[in-house]
């Protein structure tokens, strides 16, 4: 009798596709829907590992589209201080769905931002942009322009590109209930003072990460019919958790939670697509092997193996990528010139650091116990 199973390929089968083969050598796990040229302006943004991807893009000599270039005079080290080169625009990490929904209403003008400022010993900081000045604005008209300058560059990005590269990192946001919008970080961790009345923690839903998901790809469809979306969930788990649960069982709901929203979506439209780089890095065949000592920061062996996994499909090589060890992958395949939104290679911002110099809740292990000294 005939039925399904029989006609399917080896990578269908777990012995074929995950037991028997080296992990080195699976392959074929992801299929790209539509093809992303070597001239497509493709915009990324999201949690701290998608920092990687831009600069992975552009070592390709794909067209990464940097819509918010830094000023003239900065050294590298001076741009990656201030969140320029690590995404499309400098929003500094983007987490959560909600977050990516908001920043896109505000360029768009579907919704206007807020203009509260926190001061702190004598400068001022942006409340969704905590990190992105260490030392603060001078002022809060200062605050306000440079914010509105990366408004504008999200919304030419948007209008711009030909595909959106968005890393989902967590499920847990603090909210303002005062104002009615989403924050990057808790106050009080990084900038700002908690304010238990007024910031509340929601742990949001897979309907609720569809929802702004689906909300996001409708506003920038509206300014340009024909950009497509590849959504990846990072690999890094959470810092720290305020719900109550063991952070194993809060990374596991959330990173859970992420996937299936990201997965539905890519189901249901042609234009998005999952590229499974959550899969890869967390994968038990690979036994955490991508990833440094402390088992939450990638490290670089395994960004370069999950990007090799990218490059493969995208550009229709066969045969494995190459695990963890190893250089950062093969030569591009042409130095594209820098243009309008295109820097060189060699201007992106060093990633010697490891993601945790641009994560910003890594700072919540801060707040972690300490082991107790032994006494004399």
């Amino acid at each position: 009798m005939q039925h399904p199973y029989l006609r399917l390929p080896a990578r269908s089968f777990w012995r074929t596709a995950v037991a028997e083969p080296e992990p080195a050598d699976i392959t074929d796990l992801w299929t790209p829907k539509f093809a992303i040229g070597q001239d497509d302006p493709v915009v990324t943004a999201g949690s701290c590992f998608a920092g990687h991807i831009g600069r992975a893009l552009l070592e390709q000599g794909m067209h990464w589209y940097d819509a918010e270039p830094p000023p003239p005079g900065l050294t590298p080290a001076q741009h990656a201080a201030r969140g320029y080169r690590r995404f499309s625009f400098r929003t500094g990490n983007i987490y959560t769905a909600a977050g990516l929904r908001q920043w896109v209403a505000w360029a768009l003008g579907e919704e206007r931002p807020p203009e509260e400022v926190w001061a702190e010993a004598g400068a001022c900081h942006d409340p969704y942009r905590p990190t992105v000045e260490p030392d603060g604005f001078a002022s809060p008209e200062a605050l306000l322009r440079s914010r509105e300058v990366t408004l504008a560059a999200v919304r030419t990005a948007l209008t711009e590109a030909t595909v959106l590269v968005f890393t989902l990192g967590l499920t847990e946001a603090w909210h303002d209930s005062r104002t009615g919008t989403v924050l990057p970080m808790c106050p009080g961790t990084v900038r700002g003072t908690y304010d238990p009345a007024r910031h509340v923690l929601h742990n949001h839903t897979v309907t609720r990460v569809h929802r702004d998901l689906t909300a996001v790809l409708d506003m920038a469809r509206g300014v340009n019919p024909r950009l497509r979306t590849v959504l990846t969930v990072s690999p890094v788990p959470l810092t720290a958790t305020a719900t109550g649960r063991h952070a194993l069982v809060a990374t596991t709901h959330s990173k859970s939670v992420l996937r299936a929203a990201a997965g539905q979506l890519a189901d249901e439209s042609d234009d998005v697509d999952y590229f499974p780089s959550y899969e890869i890095v967390t994968g038990f065949p690979y036994r955490a092997a991508c990833y440094e000592p402390n088992l939450r920061t990638v490290s670089p062996g395994g960004v370069a193996f999950v990007m090799r996994h990218f490059f493969t499909a995208v550009q229709g090589r066969t045969g494995p990528a190459t695990l963890v060890n190893g250089p950062a992958g093969p030569a591009p395949a042409h130095d594209g010139p820098p243009g309008p939104g295109r820097p060189a290679a060699q201007e992106t911002t060093p990633a010697a650091g490891g993601e945790d110099d641009w994560c910003d809740d890594a700072v919540l292990d801060y707040y972690a116990p300490r082991p107790v000294p032994p006494a004399g």
